[in-house]
Parts: structure tokens; sequence; C-alpha cells
């Protein structure tokens, strides 16, 4: 298949999940009470009650964490195996097929999301181009996408002009693996991306089960690809 027409394949796919997911979340929202904080009942860390709103409604998609007793291994990110046995002991984490679409999101911590002008300013430092189908992407040597950076606001692209009165409450990232020639590499570039603008922006990173995207879920899919 012709790169450039995997590139519209890319971004249409993502697109229609984005859809499906403010969808869903836009209906789930509408059931939820105006005075329930955003993250009220997610966990980070192992420390309840971390509130951060965002548009003063709940976002119902955004899965609690576990609960993790405290002498659990589960946050020891830099050492996978279980703590009182011994590394020939433990059989190798059995290996799993890349998923068809890694995507995950940015959320802003502050009320009224991330204003249009700080978007443009990050996605400036990290080298991400506005695309012709008004949604900002990574571009190879060969000005094909690597892959691609959607509003989290319906219809999912950004504005071309007013940049400086647009908001939206965060940002959905999306790489198609099958379609890369070195797809770990773009990879590493699509986390490091991601991490930087989370500082620049102030947001928070969910992985694709709406939970807080840690090492050991990075690890995770890097291996599988």
């Amino acid at each position: 298949m012709d790169k450039e027409l995997l590139r519209i394949v890319i971004i249409a796919t993502g697109l229609m999940i984005i859809m499906g997911m403010l969808t869903w979340s836009y209906l789930k929202n509408k059931r939820a009470q105006d005075d329930i904080d955003f993250y009220d009942e997610l966990e980070f860390n192992g420390q309840p009650h971390n509130p951060l709103t965002l548009n003063d409604e709940k976002i119902d998609n955004v899965t609690k964490q576990p609960d993790i007793n405290d002498d659990d291994h589960f946050y020891d990110r830099e050492n996978i195996t279980y703590q009182g046995e011994d590394d020939d002991d433990i059989e190798p984490t059995p290996r799993v097929s890349a998923p068809p679409i890694i995507q995950f999101s940015l959320i802003a911590k502050a009320n009224e999301g991330f204003n249009g002008i700080d978007i443009v300013n990050a996605f400036g430092i990290v080298g991400l181009e506005y695309g012709s189908l008004k949604i900002y992407e990574r571009l190879d040597e060969n000005r094909l996408v690597d892959y691609g950076v959607a509003c989290m606001t319906e219809p999912g692209t950004f504005p071309e002009k007013d940049m400086e009165s647009f908001f939206t409450p965060g940002l959905v990232f999306f790489m198609q693996p099958s379609a890369l020639d070195d797809p770990q590499a773009i990879f590493d570039d699509y986390i490091d991306t991601i991490k930087l603008l989370a500082i620049e922006l102030d947001g928070i990173i969910l992985d694709h089960h709406r939970k807080e995207l840690t090492d050991q879920t990075i690890q995770s899919l890097r291996q599988c690809l």
C-alpha cells in the first residue's frame, strides 16, 4: 500500500476512535452531577483523592487505579521481578502482539483545559507540524506521517486561527505500528514527545486503558513492536 494512503488511513482510523470515545464520554458526562470533580475517584500512585477538575465535569471513562498494598511490587517499575524470588526462577513475560493503534491521551490539570496558543508553542518545541487534515503530525524525512495528535474536543481538529480563544480539555496521540518501517524508534520518539508536552502544558498522560501511563506499560508495549 502507498505510504501516503497509509497516512490517511492512520489519521482516519484515529479520528474514528476519538469520535467514539468522545461520544461515549459525553453521554456519560451528561448524567454526572456538576459538583463532582474530575478524577474524584481516580487514585494515582496509590494516593487516593487527588482531585483534578476538567470543565467541572467528571470524566467517567478514566478508570480507577487498582488498590495496591504498601508492600506490593507493583510500583517497582525498574525491577519487574517479585521480591524474595531469584531472577533465575522468574519466567520471562510472554511476548504479545502489538495493538493495531497505540493511543494515549494528555489531560489538562487546569479547569479551563489547554489554551490554543500554549498548544502551538509546545508543539513547536517538539517539532510537530499542522497538517492538511487540521491535526498535528510527526513527519519523517520524506514528509510522511509517523504519528498524529488530535484534539479531544469535537470534531477532533484544531482551528487554523484565533488560537488564543481556543481551549480543549485534552489531546489524543495515536500511531499505527504496522504502517511504520521502524516502529520501536518511532515509539520512543512518541513517548518522549508526550512526556515533554506533559511538562510544557501541565497535563497528565493516560494510557490506552485510561489509566495513568507507567514505565511498565511503556516497556510492555515497546517489547511487542
